[in-house]
């Protein structure tokens, strides 16, 4: 009896340990990219799971940081904000670093931002980011997955 009571003990102790996990940010392994002269630290998302969190449960995240979507294979990529709580710009990059479109999104909304055109890679930032900084559809960006 003792060894059943503990053994669902720890089941429940694992169970909340997931649902606390899935209520909070995220910690991703980063690297560096490049905006011509502006420098960002983005953390990488790759895998299913950390595609579908993303950047939720944020409260504030620092000026030059971000998030970059790795996908296997260039597709149409769409965004929605669900328990995302900062306004966010979103591009979506092709393979070789070229900012194909750039979306700005609501907070806590289920509206739907896709990719003009197949791509592998997205990157979201704090709202106007790109705009600030005169970044657009066609800028490039450089760092590591863009083979610079």
């Amino acid at each position: 009896m003792l060894k059943r009571s503990l053994l669902l003990a720890l089941c429940l102790a694992a169970s909340g340990a997931h649902v606390a996990a899935q209520n909070s940010p995220q910690s991703l392994p980063t690297l560096k990219l490049s905006a011509g002269i502006h420098n960002i630290v983005a953390q990488v998302a790759q895998t299913p799971d950390q595609h579908a969190t993303g950047l939720m449960f944020r409260e504030t995240m620092p000026t030059n940081e971000g998030m970059l979507f790795v996908f296997e294979q260039p597709a149409k990529q769409c965004f929605w904000m669900k328990n995302t709580f900062l306004p966010l710009s979103t591009a979506f990059i092709a393979d070789d670093g070229t900012i194909v479109n750039i979306e700005d999104m609501k907070p806590q909304t289920l509206d739907s931002h896709c990719s003009a055109q197949p791509v592998r890679y997205v990157l979201e930032m704090n709202q106007g980011w790109f705009a600030k900084r005169g970044i657009k559809p066609g800028s490039k960006l450089t760092g590591r997955p863009f083979g610079s």
